[in-house]
């Protein structure tokens, strides 16, 4: 992962795998840059072997093009808040409100990881448009 010149955007170098009219499918590949990364802990390609992402949109490219795929910033503090940050703090207020009410605390536990579950089958629910938040786009070199 690079920073772009523009502290906007985060940057991944890969390589076309698919390309059509409508839809273009880079192959990211984990390089050992991600370790040095600030952002590494957050980002979702780090410690992945290879990432397909899909970028819709029509691109003059063929596969094996290498070509860099940028996000923006923002959008990715948004999948961190939509990931780590929001069960988090479902989970501790959930785990506190069983405990108070005299519940034991494997079963308060367990309550709170539920809650925690059913919050994360909303978001896979609503995946879909939950994605259209989450745009890629393309840099050629």
């Amino acid at each position: 992962m690079n920073r772009s010149n523009s502290y906007d955007n985060i940057e991944h170098e890969g390589t076309v795998q698919r390309s059509d009219s409508n839809l273009v499918i880079v192959s990211i590949s984990s390089e050992a840059a991600c370790s040095a990364c600030h952002a590494k802990g957050a980002c979702s390609l780090s410690g992945a072997k290879e990432k397909l992402i899909e970028i819709p949109g029509r691109y003059d490219l063929v596969p094996g093009d290498n070509v860099t795929v940028v996000m923006h910033r923002s959008a990715g503090f948004r999948a961190v808040l939509f990931a780590y940050v929001l069960p988090f703090i479902l989970l501790i207020p959930a785990l506190l409100t069983l405990s108070s009410l005299g519940i034991s605390e494997p079963a308060a536990a367990l309550g709170s990881v539920a809650v925690v579950s059913i919050y994360y089958l909303v978001l896979f629910f609503f995946r879909d448009r939950i994605a259209n938040n989450f745009t890629f786009s393309i840099k050629t070199p």
